[in-house]
């Protein structure tokens, strides 16, 4: 029993960490992603009522929302895949784990939640005035980048 004693590099809590980043990564992207389905779903059946010929053009918003829980899920598996146990696994690991993943939850939060609301005015507005279509893409796009930053610091993190 010699052996058994605690290295305080690899705390047997370690990987506990690492196991809240992918969890939160997934969950928190998921949770913007639903928002932005859910809230553009809405306009997109109030538009569809009075011009229902542009219902596939107004799904945009609804997969860019889903891309946004892709960017979680690629995070959560790349850190889930390298959990270890807590004899072969840093606190350092664990905390960058954890940082890794509520960046990318976090900002795929916030950009559901944009992507939600300006999908919904977007499609809206779109069956009232059509030249309106290219502006909502282009701020669908600048809120989807949003989540794409936090995935890129996500992986650099991971990386670390």
């Amino acid at each position: 029993m010699g052996d058994t004693a605690p290295n305080p590099e690899n705390p047997i809590y370690g990987p506990f960490f690492g196991a809240m980043g992918a969890a939160s990564s997934i969950i928190f992207s998921a949770f913007g992603a639903a928002y932005g389905t859910a809230k553009s779903g809405v306009g997109i059946s109030a538009m569809a009522v009075m011009k229902p010929e542009l219902i596939m053009k107004s799904i945009i918003p609804v997969v860019m929302a889903g891309i946004i829980a892709i960017y979680g899920l690629v995070v959560s598996v790349l850190i889930a895949g390298s959990l270890e146990p807590p004899s072969a696994y840093p606190l350092y690991k664990g905390f960058l784990h954890m940082a890794a993943g509520l960046s990318v939850g976090f900002s795929g939060l916030a950009a559901g939640l944009a992507i939600g609301i300006v999908g919904d005015a977007g499609v809206r507005g779109t069956a009232q005035q059509p030249r309106l279509f290219v502006g909502m893409i282009l701020i669908l796009i600048f809120a989807e980048v949003l989540g794409l930053y936090g995935l890129i610091v996500a992986i650099y993190l991971y990386t670390k």
